[in-house]
Order: C-alpha cells, then sequence, then structure tokens
C-alpha cells in the first residue's frame, strides 16, 4: 500500500483517538470522503495496526450506539 495512504489512515485513527471525533466529522478536516474514512479505519487500518484499530473500533461502536438513541 502506498505510504501516503498508510500515512493518512494513521492520522485519520489518531485524530478519532484524541478527539472521538465521527466518521463525518474526520471526513471533513482529512478532506476525503465518509466512505474513505470508513474504509481506511475499518479495513485498511487493520492491516497497518491492529492494537490501534482495535481501539477505534471500540470508539466507532460507541458512536453506533449513541446514533440509536
Amino acid at each position: 500500500m502506498n505510504s501516503r495512504i498508510n500515512r493518512r489512515v494513521i492520522n485519520e485513527a489518531l485524530y478519532i483517538l484524541d478527539t472521538k471525533s465521527t466518521i463525518r466529522e474526520t471526513a471533513k478536516i482529512y478532506n476525503v470522503s465518509k466512505s474513505t474514512v470508513h474504509k481506511d479505519l475499518n479495513e485498511r487500518l487493520y492491516n497497518i495496526d491492529i492494537k490501534l484499530y482495535n481501539k477505534i473500533n471500540e470508539i466507532l461502536e460507541e458512536h453506533i450506539k449513541t446514533r440509536h438513541i
């Protein structure tokens, strides 16, 4: 995978970890689509850093739970 994409994926993950922002908010910050952020965090991050993936997955699951309230 392209090193530029790897950097973007890690930066998106670290941003969400620090700010607890949503996929939509992160997409605006990084000027990419929501679909790109979703793919970055659910597919690419898994292959790059499994521990970071697990942390991000917890945050995203929490967002899904609160969205349905």
